[in-house]
């Protein structure tokens, strides 16, 4: 169902962001991926052109920054010519009280998470409208309407990322382009407080599953919001 098509995946060298990236090749699609380093992004190619499927290009970028965004989508536009799927799922999280939380923690932190969005979501825009639309999905958290302690930077972006997809949707949905955001809990990767997870955890392939089925729904269906948690996490 995706064979023909161009999906582009942020933060897609490892964890969550690999195994869509990996779920997508499998399904057909042609896959752009960007990292902040050069050699992951190598490594993560590597390892999803050992997979078997379609092509896949990398690209390094932090989503931070605009111009290394732009450059990025520049890069897309060369070698594929198009863009049909959005996955914004590059993220960081930093976790202090916020007495403690530096200036330059809560720019990294709102930067990536949030405005990191924003600056995919306008270089994907034109190019989707050109090809006569397309879908974005925004990886959010359950973090983006749970509050924790220690929390405020992380849950100000995700809380933030979920309001902008839902205007986003509003604003496009005509363009026939859909949009929706996926809220993980606790995941297996090496990401955030907990360093790699118990079993207990949900599995990044487990939030990839849910993207690709997100993506074969009919074009008239809108899945606008996916909440997912462990089924048993420990009491």
């Amino acid at each position: 169902m995706l064979e023909g098509k161009t999906a582009v995946v942020t933060g897609g060298t490892r964890g969550i962001g690999f195994a869509i990236a990996r779920a997508l090749l499998e399904a057909g699609a042609d896959i752009a991926i960007c990292g902040r380093s050069r050699s992951g992004i190598d490594r993560a190619i590597q390892k999803l052109n050992n997979a078997g499927g379609s092509r896949v290009i990398g690209f390094a970028a932090d989503v931070r920054y605009r111009e290394q965004v732009s450059a990025f989508f520049d890069f897309i536009s060369r070698e594929f010519g198009r863009v049909d799927i959005l996955v914004n799922n590059a993220g960081v999280g930093i976790f202090r009280p916020v007495a403690e939380l530096s200036f330059e923690d809560w720019h990294t932190v709102l930067d990536t998470n949030l405005s990191g969005v924003f600056y995919c979501c306008r270089a994907a825009l034109p190019l989707m409208m050109r090809g006569g639309g397309g879908s974005v999905i925004n990886i959010s958290s359950l973090a983006g309407k749970n509050p924790f302690a220690g929390g405020a930077a992380y849950n100000a972006s995700k809380f933030g990322l979920n309001g902008f997809t839902e205007a986003m949707m509003m604003d496009h949905r005509k363009d026939n382009i859909r949009m929706t955001y996926i809220m993980p809990g606790s995941v297996a990767t090496e990401f955030g407080r907990g360093g790699v997870a118990e079993s207990w955890k949900i599995a990044p392939e487990d939030v990839a599953e849910v993207v690709v089925a997100v993506l074969r729904m009919p074009s008239r269906t809108l899945i606008s919001r996916v909440e997912i948690r462990p089924s048993r996490p420990p009491t």
